[in-house]
């Protein structure tokens, strides 16, 4: 978390410094992908247990927002081209998990985005954590999205390995044209077809933002960090090379033609030469799929947790059951201690993007929760009506302030 903050800020020794001098990065990545198939294989038999009754949910939740942490920290240093050399032989498993996640994005997005606060639909902590899950999934895999970008960028020092992957084994040019026809990001909100077409909102800071009518020709980050994603995966001299442009990718690739407008290329003058290059791939024959035979790395990170723990899921899932996710109420108040720590707020409020928000409505708040700190409300009525899913977290929160 103080790395996030540190890079974010711009403060001290450049935090990117510090990961690639230390050989960071490697474990970053492995850290992430560990969570992630906890996430997958252990904690759906966790759910499933007779005796999985948790009276509270901080501990699994912090599991589940460490992937979030990660992912957050990799998107804020790969920016940097030495970290990306850095991350070596894991960079393979790296592009992996983007894959997964954005395959996941593209698989879910005729759903209308992660979901909203329902106080009617959440009324257990367990409801609970699997909104707040199911939020995080989704931010997590527009983080993935920056990383690959990212990645994309070091298409010139990457290993041959790595690009076939991303060419070859995940064909992420076209994905990433789904990811365009689809903009899982975007949606509009209040649609009635024979009266008028909705207000525009774009996901932007964890939430559903109206995209003001003037501001809806202004091309959104995500889709920024998509379309240079393809301009270094179809235009990079090391790629053009290796991408096999074949009847079906040809198809898919020639779908961009219809986003290439005059009002995209005033913001992303590139483009222009990515316009050239499908206008001259729509007169281009289609290739066969290359048959050679190479010899070529593959990710092991997934592989190895997996081939290690096979047959050992319900087992994990029941050692944890008691000796992480049951713990008592001296261990509750020690951890709640060391999370107050470690998410400091006055730290997070100074390199916040925007005002706070209020926990129950989530309009601009200016009144913060007089005994833990932590929620911001914006009236005293959303702070009463909060007060019913908020009371046991801010009594443990006051209670682990009290204990330092």
């Amino acid at each position: 978390m103080q790395a996030i903050l540190d890079a974010t800020a711009s403060q001290g020794e450049p935090i990117q410094e510090l990961l690639v001098t230390h050989g960071k990065i490697p474990v970053l990545v492995e850290e992430l992908i560990a969570v992630e198939m906890w996430k997958q294989k252990v904690f759906p038999v966790l759910c499933r247990l007779e005796d999985f009754k948790p009276l509270n949910t901080f501990p699994i939740y912090m599991v589940v927002h460490h992937e979030a942490s990660i992912i957050n920290l990799l998107e804020t240093v790969f920016f940097h081209k030495e970290v990306c050399e850095s991350a070596e032989d894991t960079v393979l498993d790296l592009v992996d998990y983007c894959h997964r996640k954005l395959t996941l994005l593209v698989a879910r997005s005729g759903d209308s985005g992660p979901p909203e606060d329902d106080e009617s639909r959440y009324s257990t902590p367990m409801q609970e954590l699997q909104k707040q899950a199911e939020l995080m999934e989704f931010e997590i895999a527009l983080k993935a999205l920056s990383v690959l970008r990212y990645i994309t960028d070091c298409v010139d020092s990457l290993s041959l390995s790595t690009l076939s992957r991303m060419l070859s084994t995940h064909n992420l040019p076209c994905l990433l044209v789904e990811l365009l026809e689809h903009s899982p990001w975007s949606r509009r909100e209040g649609v009635c077809w024979f009266l008028s077409p909705g207000k525009l909102q774009q996901f932007e800071g964890s939430r559903w933002q109206t995209v003001a009518p003037s501001e809806q020709q202004k091309l959104s980050k995500l889709d920024g960090q998509v379309w240079i994603a393809l301009y270094n995966l179809l235009l990079s001299p090391e790629t053009r090379a290796r991408y096999c442009l074949t009847s079906f990718a040809k198809g898919q690739l020639l779908k961009l033609r219809a986003f290439l407008t005059d009002t995209l290329l005033d913001q992303l003058p590139n483009l222009a030469d990515l316009q050239s290059f499908l206008t001259q791939l729509a007169l281009a024959e289609p290739q066969p799929p290359k048959k050679d035979l190479i010899l070529e790395q593959i990710p092991e990170i997934w592989e190895r947790l997996e081939r290690e723990n096979r047959g050992k899921w319900q087992a994990i899932a029941k050692y944890q059951l008691r000796h992480v996710f049951s713990p008592s109420e001296q261990d509750l108040r020690l951890q709640a201690r060391r999370w107050a720590e470690t998410y400091r707020l006055d730290v997070l409020e100074a390199v916040a993007p925007e005002r706070p928000r209020c926990a129950y409505c989530s309009a601009e708040a200016s009144k913060r929760c007089s005994r833990c700190q932590n929620e911001w409300y914006c009236c005293r009525e959303c702070q009463v009506k909060h007060w019913e899913k908020h009371g046991k977290a801010c009594v443990l929160a006051a209670q682990g302030d009290r204990a330092k």
